[in-house]
């Protein structure tokens, strides 16, 4: 025989009381200081993009190397008329002057140290970060980034 159950006035406010404080906890778990906020959602503040100084070695025979060095990542991509900054950790290699070709930018990477570009490209296009110390195979290189502005 099935139960039937009777609910005066003052259990069913207790309940509904009930039902919106749990609606309430649940709204207020998923609040908008949870979310994750796009990289482009902050557009006063400049991304910051990270990059290393890195160095291959290899033995190609019974006592001779041969080493290369690169930027890592090689390429990187941002938007036209973006704010970056661009930030370079010397990993290996002692030095690795630098320009970015198609601009007046121009520095120096060294061993230990960061170095921080501010980077904003009005036009699109591809740019090559080259570095003075190694730029082609007969200098350990070529040391060559890629910065693709679309």
């Amino acid at each position: 025989m099935p139960k039937v159950w009777i609910i005066n006035r003052r259990g069913l406010l207790f309940g509904l009381a009930v039902v919106l404080l749990v609606a309430a906890v649940i709204l207020t778990s998923n609040s908008q200081a949870d979310k994750v906020v796009p990289a482009d959602a902050a557009p006063d503040q400049p991304r910051v993009i990270h990059m290393v100084t890195g160095e291959f070695e290899a033995e190609v025979a019974e006592d001779k190397e041969i080493e290369a060095y690169r930027w890592d990542p090689g390429t990187i991509v941002v938007n036209q008329g973006e704010h970056v900054k661009l930030s370079i950790l010397g990993v290996n290699g002692k030095s690795h002057p630098f320009y970015i070709e198609g601009t007046s930018i121009k520095g120096e990477v060294k061993q230990g140290q960061e170095t921080v570009i501010d980077l904003k490209f009005d036009k699109t296009g591809t740019y090559r970060l080259i570095c003075l110390a190694h730029p082609d195979a007969n200098h350990n290189g070529p040391m060559i980034a890629y910065i693709v502005v679309q």
